[in-house]
């Protein structure tokens, strides 16, 4: 029997980067207890980056893989799909290029941010997009330019921020 002891350098794993998830905006979906709210689909899309399996990440929120895929093969889910190919491969892809038509939800805070540390889900933030704010609030100068009336009574401005207000 020997004495000696190990003398050779402990092998580490090398360091990974964190993962920084995108800010993605839910898909919108007809509200349901028990389906797909937007806090569910952000937490989803956390776990999905801690897991990296996609029937492993439902489970733990109580839903099934395949009404994840159908999830994803919604025609709205684009941002949610680019933060789900972000999860699973571990590295940050392109950024999602929001469409003028998501100018209002990424202003008034509709973006969900999955916040990871060390490679686990920690929780969710929400987030509001301020050049989205402002570029609405040219809009709105633009159109009301020439006229006398009044942007907060007029029925266009009410249409564009009226469930915000």
């Amino acid at each position: 029997m020997s004495n000696r002891c190990n003398t050779s350098p402990k092998r580490r794993k090398p360091w990974q980067p964190y993962l920084r998830l995108p800010a993605f905006l839910p898909v919108p979906l007809r509200a349901r207890r028990d389906g797909w709210t937007p806090q569910r689909q952000a937490k989803f899309i956390g776990l999905l980056a801690q897991t990296g399996c996609v029937r492993t990440a439902a489970q733990m929120l109580g839903l099934s893989r395949e009404s994840a895929y159908r999830l994803r093969r919604h025609p709205e889910a684009g941002s949610f799909v680019a933060a789900w190919n972000t999860a699973l491969k571990g590295r940050t892809q392109p950024r999602w290029k929001f469409t003028q038509a998501d100018r209002a939800p990424l202003a008034f805070g509709q973006l969900l941010q999955p916040r990871m540390w060390r490679r686990r889900f920690m929780g969710i933030q929400r987030k509001a997009s301020n050049p989205a704010l402002l570029a609405l609030v040219t809009n709105l100068d633009r159109q009301t330019a020439g006229c006398d009336v009044d942007p907060f009574t007029d029925r266009q401005a009410r249409a564009l921020f009226g469930r915000f207000l």
